[in-house]
């Protein structure tokens, strides 16, 4: 059983791994990605409000459960890359991610930052990972 130590011994070492804040282009990157799905207007209010989204902590196993999306191998290009990363030390970016919704089965969005939540994941699937998470805006709920 993990005390109460082991556990925040677990969070701190999972805070060193991550910058305190997404980098620009992580935020141009995901309105690339929602463009795909979404009009411009939506793009734009979603972007602005991951911009203003407060940090909070998921594990990187609810992340991808609530995403639906299948956890990428070890040796996928980019996971490997971001595995890389965590190894020599470099700290990786926070993910932006868009709320999902029970009600009509959507499931969340990961705008940015997919291979770092699977990257996480194959480190400690309980990993806390900061993210900034947005709804969409009403008109497209």
């Amino acid at each position: 059983m993990i005390g109460v130590s082991d556990k925040e011994g677990v969070v701190a070492k999972d805070k060193k791994r991550w910058l305190s804040e997404p980098e620009p282009h992580d935020y141009t990157a995901a309105a690339d990605y929602l463009s795909l799905i979404f009009r411009s207007e939506t793009v734009e209010a979603v972007v602005a409000a991951l911009r203003d989204a407060a940090l909070v902590q998921r594990q990187a196993k609810d992340l991808l459960r609530a995403s639906q999306l299948p956890l990428l191998p070890r040796k996928d290009a980019e996971v490997a890359k971001d595995l890389d990363k965590v190894k020599e030390g470099e700290k990786l970016s926070p993910i932006l991610v868009v709320r999902g919704d029970g009600a009509s089965n959507r499931p969340l969005i990961v705008a940015d930052g997919y291979h770092r939540i699977c990257a996480s994941y194959h480190l400690d699937e309980d990993a806390e990972i900061p993210c900034q998470i947005a709804g969409l805006p009403a008109s497209e709920v």
